[in-house]
């Protein structure tokens, strides 16, 4: 990887933990295979790359740049407008910084820098990181010289000379997580005998989720469960209002957690969403997990990428809409089923992906003209 010399590179895209993790991940690959690159992150005004990025080292300018509103909105009026604007400023950050290559994540910026990139004939690689790609990528392919997924079977969606499956980036200190349960457990001021549930419906939290715990918090109890919560900011007041009201001493309500390593070592089952990052995760981690997916999620992909895993006996399902009562009965009933147990967490591994960040690495590298 040193004899190529890459200098400059631009990575676009952002707008959920999803996208932001693996692109600070791939980045940090490069800065390993060469200490003295420039990396320029491109993302979308206002939203949390803005704040993420800079926290993990890194430069970032941002676009002013939405989506389109899937209800009727005064907002798809005006953005023709701002989709244009973007490229133009996209257009502008590249001939300034003039990068060797462009890698593109997904996200509302990704789309405006990529097309950019691609209309200079700048090397592009595209890091798809669901079973099922949104339109944006689809459209974006036809500019990419690399798309690294994380899926097989993609060669549906893009050319398949394009396509080098990678698995997708995650956090260096999630994919070799060196905690115990019982440091994970202490970290958080648990109890080691009890089984626990980590809950995570991604950084803002996840309404029908919330719901499901919150209506569980006696059963639970009953059961002598115990709970890490990851409420999102939103819902926060109203779950931390319902453990202190019942007194549930073994249920931990958090409107963000900074150390998910912890989390993950601590977690015996795993209530998630079933965005791709978090699928990657609890793959390495090698985790008993009950998916519930986001059905207005682009292209419904949530769903495909959970599927591909509970077709494979690799985790269970429910539904967003019965997530208020049937979480709680699957939840108790899973976590009383050792064997049950044991072959999720045995199951979900076969689908880990270790060092997708250093292989897309290499990868960008071969790009360089």
């Amino acid at each position: 990887m040193t004899r190529v010399q890459l200098q400059r590179v631009i990575i676009s895209g952002g707008g959920t933990g999803g996208h932001i993790f693996p692109a600070i991940a791939i980045a940090d690959a490069l800065k390993e295979a060469n200490p003295s690159i420039d990396i320029l992150f491109v993302g979308a005004n206002g939203k949390m790359e803005m704040e993420k990025v800079p926290a993990a080292g890194y430069k970032i300018e941002g676009l002013n740049i939405a989506g389109l509103q899937r209800k009727l909105s005064l907002k798809n009026l005006v953005l023709p407008f701002k989709v244009l604007g973007a490229v133009t400023k996209a257009s502008g950050i590249i001939k300034r910084f003039n990068p060797q290559v462009v890698i593109g994540v997904g996200g509302y910026a990704s789309a405006a820098v990529v097309y950019a990139a691609g209309r200079k004939k700048i090397p592009v690689l595209i890091q798809e990181q669901n079973s099922f790609p949104g339109k944006t990528n689809k459209n974006l392919s036809k500019y990419a010289h690399r798309i690294c997924v994380a899926y097989p079977d993609m060669d549906q969606f893009f050319p398949k000379e394009k396509i080098v499956y990678t698995g997708n980036p995650i956090r260096k200190n999630i994919e070799h997580n060196k905690f115990t349960r019982e440091q994970g457990i202490s970290h958080f001021g648990l109890d080691p005998a009890k089984k626990t549930i980590l809950v995570v419906g991604g950084s803002q939290g996840a309404l029908a989720i919330n719901q499901g715990i919150k209506n569980a918090l006696e059963e639970f109890a009953k059961n002598d469960l115990q709970v890490i919560w990851q409420t999102g900011k939103p819902f926060f007041a109203e779950a931390k209002a319902a453990v202190d009201q019942g007194e549930y001493k073994n249920i931990l309500p958090l409107e963000f957690i900074e150390k998910m390593n912890f989390a993950y070592a601590a977690g015996d089952l795993v209530i998630s969403r079933a965005g791709a990052m978090s699928i990657s995760e609890l793959s390495v981690c090698g985790k008993a997990c009950i998916f519930v997916p986001l059905p207005s999620a682009a292209e419904d992909h949530q769903t495909k990428n959970a599927m591909a895993l509970v077709n494979k006996s690799a985790a269970l399902l429910v539904k967003n809409t019965e997530a208020l009562e049937e979480l709680k009965n699957k939840a108790i009933a899973t976590l009383k089923d050792d064997l049950k147990m044991g072959q999720l967490a045995s199951n979900i591994q076969k689908f880990a992906a270790f060092d997708a960040a250093a292989v897309i690495a290499s990868e960008v590298l071969k790009l360089v003209k």
